[in-house]
Formats: structure tokens, sequence, C-alpha cells
């Protein structure tokens, strides 16, 4: 396996797994994907062009806690292998107090981290919640003869493991998902809701846990700014859009763990593997804001 660089190593000495605020953890699965693949090859591309961007991301510079980049997770064997593989990686991260970021790889490798981030928060007395940035539900039962899939992870989380959810950008939905939102009143800004009335001035619910993870596939960005995904869906979201929301997301919340998924890069299509980087820069830089008492205060900054 050819040598892969560390998260902003351009900008940031590697630090060691015990003084790092992020561990990242790369998990190049590609068991499910259902049309376009190339999720393999991911967390690579992000890592790579980690490398360009800058140190400051919304005026804060998250690299200066330390980030920690682990070895890929082993995607081979079963699903139930390579998800137990992901909650042990996830589980050393928490183990050593650092906020885990998944890179994937498909969607699935959300649940891997989640049953480390529930047993986690259990343990020490606290609810999570999981706010989903996507185009699509993921709340089917079944896809294509399994219930360990990129369409079912959500299904799972809420099913399994009993966690408040919140979906937004969704804009391609099953009859059965639309049931399963409506009996387990899921929370929902669905991207033609986003574009024809907007976004509410807090758009978790007030009893929503403060603990939060953040996963985000990038087909919930429109195609036209990410083609390099499996399901390149327009009417999604842009830039300035995707940061407005995740900013009103982690008022008042503190984000715990978080991952970005789903990306299939293209050969020479630079800028959609820039993008998916500076997503989970800018994810880590408000993780790292929400931990403050204050942070509410602090978005925006400037240095």
């Amino acid at each position: 396996m050819d040598e892969v660089p560390a998260f902003l190593a351009s900008e940031y000495e590697p630090a060691s797994p015990e003084r790092a605020a992020f561990w990242i953890i790369p998990c190049p699965l590609e068991k499910s994907v259902s049309y376009g693949g190339g999720t393999a090859d991911g967390p690579n591309a992000i890592l790579n062009a980690s490398l360009q961007l800058e140190a400051i991301e919304n005026g804060l510079a998250p690299g200066r806690g330390g980030f920690h980049t682990t070895r890929p997770v082993n995607c081979d064997g079963s699903m139930e292998a390579v998800l137990c593989r992901i909650e042990a990686a996830v589980e050393r991260a928490l183990e050593h107090g650092a906020i885990p970021v998944l890179l994937g790889g498909e969607h699935t490798v959300t649940l891997g981290a989640l049953r480390a981030m529930a047993i986690h928060a259990r343990t020490k007395g606290q609810k999570l919640g999981v706010v989903q940035f996507d185009a699509h539900a993921d709340l089917r039962d079944s896809y294509e003869g399994s219930r360990l899939s990129h369409a079912t992870v959500m299904r799972r989380v809420v099913e399994e493991l009993e966690l408040p959810l919140a979906q937004f950008a969704v804009r391609e939905i099953s009859p059965e998902e639309i049931e399963v939102r409506e009996k387990l009143g899921l929370t929902h800004y669905d991207a033609f809701f986003l574009a024809r009335v907007g976004l509410p001035e807090k758009p978790l619910p007030e009893d929503f846990p403060e603990n939060i993870y953040i996963s985000f596939d990038v087909d919930g960005l429109d195609s036209s700014l990410m083609p390099a995904t499996g399901t390149p869906s327009p009417g999604g979201l842009n830039w300035r859009e995707t940061h407005f929301i995740l900013e009103k997301c982690a008022e008042g919340h503190k984000i715990v763990g978080l991952d970005v998924v789903e990306l299939a890069p293209i050969a020479g299509l630079h800028h959609a593997d820039y993008t998916a980087a500076r997503l989970a820069h800018l994810l880590m830089a408000l993780a790292q804001n929400s931990q403050q008492p204050d942070h509410t205060k602090k978005t925006d900054q400037k240095q």
C-alpha cells in the first residue's frame, strides 16, 4: 500500500495519539454502493487534497489542537467484521480524549462509528444525537438483500442504537422511508423545504441532545459542487448554505464526532477532492469551536 500523507501535514506536524485533539480515521469501504463506484479511493483523495488547505478555516485553526491520522481501517471481509474494526478504531480515539473524524468510504462506516459513540455516551451518562447531511434518507430496512448498507445505515442508527436523528438536504426518498420518518417523528429539513422556506433560527429540537455527531454524505452538496460521488444529485446545498446550517446546528451543542463519506474521486477533477477535504476541515473547526463555553460568540472570528 502506498504511503498516504497525514491530514494537513503541509501545515502541521502530525501529532502523537496522546496529544491529538482529532483522530482522522480513513475507512476505504466499498461494498454496497449501488450506482457509481470509487468510494474506496475517497479517504486517500481527501488526505492528499488536505495538503493544499490553509491552516485557518472559519477563523479557527483546529490543527493547533493536533491531528493524528491513523492507518486505514482494514475493510476486507464481511460488512459486520469491517464495522467491528471501525467501532474499535473510534473507541481508541475516544479513550484518548480525541474527537473521531472518519473519512469514507461508503456511508455504512457511520454505523460502526456510532456504535462506539453510543456506548461511550452511555458510560458517561450522556445522550447523543445524530445530524445527517445527505441527498438520501438512508432509512430503508433492507437494500439489495442486505440490512447493512449505505441505504439502510440511518435505519440501523435509529432502531439499533435508538439515537435521535435530524436530516438535512434530502431530496430523494422512498415511500418506506417517509413512513419511517412519520412513525418515529424524525426531524428533517429537505432540500425543497430549505430552498422554498428556509432554515428556522433553531433547526434542532429543544430536547435534542447537547452532544452531536455530524455525518456528512458529500452528495448532500449540489452535484455542480460535488460531482465525484456515487449518485451526484442536483438540487443540493451550496457551500455557503452548508456552512450556515452547520453553524446553526452547532449553536448550543458540542460536536463530539463526525464523518465525511461517499467521495468517489474522478481522475483530474481536483475541485471535488479539495471540497471534501475542506469540508472535513470546516467540521473540525466547528467542533473545536463547539467545545468552548462561549462558542456561539466565536463564529466567523478573524485572526
